[in-house]
This record gives C-alpha cells, structure tokens and sequence, in this order.
C-alpha cells in the first residue's frame, strides 16, 4: 500500500496549477455549498464521498479544501493509477488494491487511522466508493461497501463521524467549453449509536448519491443555477470573443434606413 508523504508546499503548487487547469479546460467551475458544511466541528472526522464519473475528481477536491475548509485532506486512489502518479501522495492520497483481500482490509484501517490522527484541522477523507469511473446517469449507482468499513472502524475510539454527499456534473450551456458543477449536500452527523451494519449504510450512500444526483441534473436542465457560485472563470469562448470583436467594431448593426 502507498502511504501519505504529505508537502504543503507541494499542495500549495498542486492547488495553483489545478486552478490553471480548469481555467484552461472549462467555461468554469460552479459550487453549490450549504453554508452550514463549513462550519462542521473541527474536533469530528469526516467523510466526503459521491459519485466518480471524471477524471477530474481529484483536482477539485483539492480545490474545494483550500476555498472552503479547515482541514486535512485525504485521499483513496486505486493502486495502479497512484503508482503511475505517486506525487498525488504528497497531498494526502493513499492507494487500494481490491484484488488483494489483506491489502484492501489494511487500506480501511489506515484510513480510520488518518481520521482519527490528532489535529488542529479537521480530518476529511474523499471517496469515490463506486471504484472506478462510471457514466454521471448510470442507474443504479451501486458502492463498494469500504466507506462503511471506515465507518465501522471509526466506531471503535470515536461516538460520531459526519458524512457528506458530493457529487459532480460536466454540461455544455451557451459556451464552447464545458461547464463543471459540483454540489455538496448537508453535513449528515451520524452517532455511533445510529450504526445499523455495512449495507445498511452503504445503501444510504448510494440512495443517497442517486437523489443529489437528480437534483443537480434537473437544476442544470431548468437552468436554475443560481444556487451556484462561480468559483473559477475560464478564459474567453471563440464564440464570445467573436461577439465581443464584432460589437467593438460596429459589425452586425442594423443598417440605417
């Protein structure tokens, strides 16, 4: 297993060039957030998990942490793909291999342990618990049950752990580039003593995950956007800078009678 090898300083490079990524790639990147998530209790771990549908969920994870919260990312990535990137190490990923039964077992014990490692920050584990990347509309999402080991594991030494819903949505509007909308749902603060077994929870999250996902779509097609905050502009469209080029010089007027 690949283990954390955290650098702020790394995170802090990694934090620049993401934001140039997007602003290269994208229209630009909205953000729907309660105004209660980011004022979670510091001193109670939590969970972010959604659904995996881009290769980008790991860069705005990053993002979202340094913008909105007081907290120590981490993250689980498959083994083959941190091997191949292992520099996602320095800011807070660790690997799971499923096909080895030990070694995914310890994955979910040191994930309990970076959830409950003493900290000034809040500890914040991200998981995409569908295991590998899938279409946002596929229905039913089904999860791996691991978060809920997690869960299970955190249990033994702490009374609560939040869990909070995540999930991402890439749409093309009226722009030539694509536009990113991440959602974030209210902090679920789940005690130990609401413990009802694996699948129980694990088909909370996925129900879960369906229903946010719904929503973020239907707002999307309505165009009701206005619950999202422009995070990251992208440069200019063609077709904008077209438009801008003809309005500076008076093309496409009516002519004059």
């Amino acid at each position: 297993m690949l283990k954390v090898r955290r650098s702020w300083a790394y995170t802090r490079w990694f934090g620049w060039y993401s934001r140039r990524q997007f602003r290269r790639h994208f229209h630009s990147l909205r953000v729907e957030m309660p105004p209660e998530l980011p004022g979670m209790s510091l001193d109670v771990p939590v969970i972010f998990y959604g659904n995996h549908a881009y290769w980008w969920d790991g860069f705005w994870s990053q993002l979202c942490t340094e913008r909105y919260f007081r907290q120590n990312l981490y993250i689980i990535i498959e083994y083959a793909q941190l091997v191949k990137h292992q520099f996602f190490t320095r800011l807070g990923a660790f690997s799971i291999d499923r096909s080895n039964a030990r070694s995914a077992i310890g994955t979910l014990d040191y994930a309990a342990e970076c959830l409950l490692s003493p900290s000034e920050r809040q500890n914040a584990l991200w998981i995409f618990p569908q295991g590998l990347i899938e279409h946002v509309d596929k229905r039913p999402i089904l999860f791996f049950r691991g978060t809920a080991g997690i869960v299970q594991r955190v249990f033994k030494k702490r009374e609560s752990i939040y869990l909070v819903s995540v999930v991402s949505r890439i749409e093309y509007l009226e722009e030539q580039r694509p536009e990113l909308f991440l959602s974030f749902g209210s902090p679920k603060l789940l005690k130990k003593t609401d413990w009802n077994g694996l699948d129980a929870l694990t088909e909370f999250m996925q129900t879960a995950t369906e229903s946010h996902l719904d929503k973020v779509k239907q707002s999307v097609v309505e165009r009701r956007l206005d619950c999202f905050d422009v995070v990251i502009r992208g440069s200019e469209s063609i077709n904008r800078r077209v438009e801008a080029f003809r309005s500076l010089f008076g093309k496409g007027r009516p002519a004059e009678e």
